[in-house]
């Protein structure tokens, strides 16, 4: 398929690549030049403006970094819905509210276009691998048509229902990790300061009711699981500013529909506290840094 790919970035740019591994014939664009030398060099066309980089595309895909930027691309003056040819499918796979998720889609509409939420879970990791996760709202019919495309970027396709419904399962999503992340983080905490080995906690948390993901694939406490970003001084997977927005998004979710999380607003404090702290940049599993140190001299 003919596929137009904005947003080139860390994500954006190996999930591009896979497409053009699959055999798809891929026109992207980015505000930043090294990544469209990236997409040339893994056998895609670069050009100068989104406009261009959708004209021809039977599939329209955006990786991007907010709400106010899937507006602007899709909806503002030479975007997307004015750009592309009719027929075209719309894939917005950025992490964004779910408000402008079903703004965006219903402007689509009233333009005879369907158009998909599908946001990813998996970092840039699973983005090289084709690995990644993708939580699909829209149209059955739309999710079928994606399905190609989107397999050939991720190992996981899931269609939660209608417009908006992939946004909202990757913020409740996000919001279980990071708070399960923070409570792991208390545990092994708590564990050295009682004298106890993490290897120790971790052999019988993990085979215990204290295991989920956040211990057993990506253990916070350097040593327990070796590929974990805390044996790398917390080289990034996922970045704690990342989480901080996915937090932000579930906190605003909340709000407008008056859903009671506590924890996920107390989440969201301690993150914003790590970022304040100078650690956006790093893994979010690095806010066991920060609990670890809390209190000591």
């Amino acid at each position: 398929m003919k596929i137009g790919f904005i947003g080139l970035g860390n994500m954006g740019g190996p999930m591009a690549a896979n497409l053009l591994k699959a055999g798809h014939e891929v026109t992207g664009f980015d505000v930043a030049k090294p990544t469209l030398d990236a997409l040339a060099k893994a056998g895609g066309k670069p050009v100068t403006a989104a406009a261009a980089a959708v004209a021809q595309a039977e599939i329209v895909v955006t990786m991007l970094p907010a709400g106010p930027h899937v507006r602007q691309v899709y909806a503002g003056e030479g975007g997307v819905l004015a750009a592309v040819k009719p027929g075209a499918l719309l894939i917005d796979s950025s992490t964004i509210d779910v408000e402008t998720a079903r703004t965006v889609a219903k402007a689509a509409a009233e333009r005879g276009f369907d158009m998909l939420d599908a946001p990813v879970s998996g970092g840039v990791g699973g983005a090289a691998a084709g690995t990644l996760t993708f939580m699909v709202g829209g149209s059955e019919a739309g999710f079928a048509r994606a399905l190609p495309a989107l397999q050939a970027m991720g190992k996981t396709i899931v269609h939660a229902g209608p417009s908006g419904n992939g946004q909202a399962a990757k913020i409740c999503n996000n919001m279980i990790l990071g708070i399960s992340m923070i409570a792991v983080s208390e545990g092994f905490a708590l564990a050295e300061r009682l004298g106890l080995d993490w290897q120790r906690l971790f052999d019988i948390s993990s085979k215990s009711s204290g295991q989920c993901w956040s211990m057993t694939n990506y253990c916070p406490a350097p040593g327990p699981v070796p590929a974990a970003p805390s044996n790398r001084d917390y080289q990034a997977g996922f970045t704690a500013d990342m989480m901080l927005k996915d937090l932000k998004l579930a906190q605003q979710a909340a709000q407008a529909s008056g859903a009671t999380t506590p924890l996920g607003a107390e989440a969201a404090a301690l993150f914003q506290m790590l970022v304040n702290g100078g650690f956006g940049a790093k893994d979010f599993s690095a806010v066991f840094r920060m609990i670890r140190g809390a209190g000591r001299g």
